[in-house]
């Protein structure tokens, strides 16, 4: 098992190499076929993706660490790390992301993020400056929002207008925040892009924009200024959401939709905004993205949104909104991913191609192992314009799936660093220094499952996964 191949570096190593090993395909519609590929594996709680207008996706990982990714290859450098309440191990941590709408002139990241202990900590809206590198400089934005163990948000957007959109949970504090307009708890914030309080807010002396929210983890922009939210219910009435001023969404005194006596009298005297559409028992549904690309025909006008599948699981997916023409009532669902039996955090679209990126959080409540994000893309489709890869440092194994000896190939830029094989499981299955560009390992000692190599050089880091049959 550990004896290694030594083979000459040879010239266009690189160019020759697939960025990675296809896994599955899923049919998506009559015409559409996606081709499903592991872009990173082994990262902690990916919470937040996103596409950046640097052409990089942008990832939080609730443990504290901001990640720029490349999406061709999947090399990635971590570009801030932070000190999060309880290490990100529960619900607080590091949250929601936004990248300021003119980043290439304004290069400033906004970030969510609980500090403090679990059950009495504060939240903040923070901007970051992007020097190339790393995120440096804080700006902290808005502060001292009440955290705690559980329900803290937080999404955040920026739409057309220029505004911050933030999410808050109620804490768990059974609603009591959410109705009471003078918290910032159980609410969506609107807030102007340096901390300040936009003049035409509901009341121009808060950040409340809409109130009501039990635990929003949701939010996108969708066609004609539209906001979507996606929001926990308690046990019942999961909630999908079109976010307006000054409107009342109801918890803890309505779930779902007014429907019961009390509900219908409480709405009528709250003005309370009904969902489009609601889930019981609670699927637990999170981070959603508006989609609308040609790559995916079955798909254009609708919602994507990920679903986490609760505490004992079983409703784990990726769902298909599909929206009406004018954006305000759901038509249908669709299901996909479920066998996957991961819990899904969050998706985003790459502009050029119109593939998805998904973001897994492992198959267990509030996040475990394996975590990785997987990219699904119809290679059929042509785009227009399509960005080179980043980094030309890759990883490939072959064969894989893995049946008796199988090589692991790496570009020059790794040769005398380490190079890492883990379980999906989580155990170290081997550490050396790579001497070679390839190495050789034998599935024959190894249990059949899933595994994945890591190494890290100036440059970032890859991973790439294999199977052991």
């Amino acid at each position: 098992m550990n004896r290694k191949i030594f083979t000459l570096l040879f010239l266009g190593f690189c160019a020759t190499m697939p960025l990675a090993q296809a896994q599955t395909e899923w049919e998506v519609g009559p015409n559409t076929t996606l081709t499903e590929y592991d872009l990173v594996t082994g990262v902690n709680l990916p919470w937040e993706i996103l596409w950046g207008q640097d052409d990089y996706i942008w990832a939080t990982l609730r443990t504290g660490k901001v990640l720029r990714i490349d999406p061709a290859t999947g090399n990635y450098t971590e570009v801030l790390s932070i000190t999060v309440t309880g290490d990100g191990s529960s619900e607080p941590g590091l949250l929601g992301m936004a990248l300021h709408p003119d980043f290439p002139n304004t290069p400033t990241v906004y970030l969510v993020y609980n500090s403090g202990s679990v059950w009495s900590g504060e939240e903040r809206l923070s901007a970051w400056e992007w020097n190339g590198t790393e995120l440096v400089n804080e700006t902290i934005l808005v502060d001292e929002i009440v955290a705690g163990g559980i329900h803290n948000g937080s999404r955040i957007i920026i739409t057309p207008d220029n505004k911050i959109l933030m999410t808050t949970g109620d804490t768990g504090d059974g609603g009591v925040s959410s109705q009471n307009i003078n918290a910032l708890n159980g609410k969506t914030l609107r807030i102007n892009l340096d901390g300040s309080i936009p003049d035409d807010n509901p009341d121009p002396t808060s950040y409340v924009y809409s109130f009501g929210h039990r635990n929003s983890q949701g939010l996108c922009n969708g066609p004609n200024g539209i906001i979507y939210a996606s929001e926990h219910g308690q046990s019942n009435s999961d909630e999908f959401n079109i976010i307006e001023a000054n409107r009342n969404y109801g918890w803890p005194n309505v779930e779902g939709a007014c429907n019961t006596a009390s509900e219908q009298t409480f709405c009528e005297a709250n003005n309370v905004r009904e969902p489009l559409k609601e889930w019981s028992p609670c699927v637990a549904v999170n981070g959603i993205e508006y989609y609308n690309h040609p790559a995916i025909p079955e798909w254009e006008n609708s919602v994507l949104m990920s679903v986490l599948g609760g505490l004992g699981g079983q409703y784990e997916r990726l769902s298909i909104l599909h929206m009406s023409d004018d954006g305000m009532e759901v038509d249908s669902e669709q299901q996909f991913f479920s066998s996957f039996n991961q819990r899904i955090r969050d998706i985003c679209v790459n502009p050029y191609d119109g593939s998805i990126y998904v973001a897994f959080n492992g198959t267990s409540y509030p996040g475990s192992g394996p975590n990785i994000i997987k990219h699904f893309v119809n290679e059929d489709f042509t785009a227009v314009k399509s960005p080179a890869a980043h980094s030309n440092q890759n990883i490939e194994v072959y064969p894989n799936p893995v049946e008796g000896r199988a090589t692991i190939e790496f570009s020059p830029e790794f040769i005398g660093t380490n190079y890492m094989i883990y379980s999906f499981t989580g155990q170290l299955i081997r550490n050396e220094i790579l001497d070679g560009s390839a190495v050789q390992i034998n599935g024959d000692d190894l249990a059949p499952g899933q595994y994945y190599v890591k190494s890290t050089t100036q440059y970032g880091t890859v991973t790439r996964t294999f199977i052991v049959k």
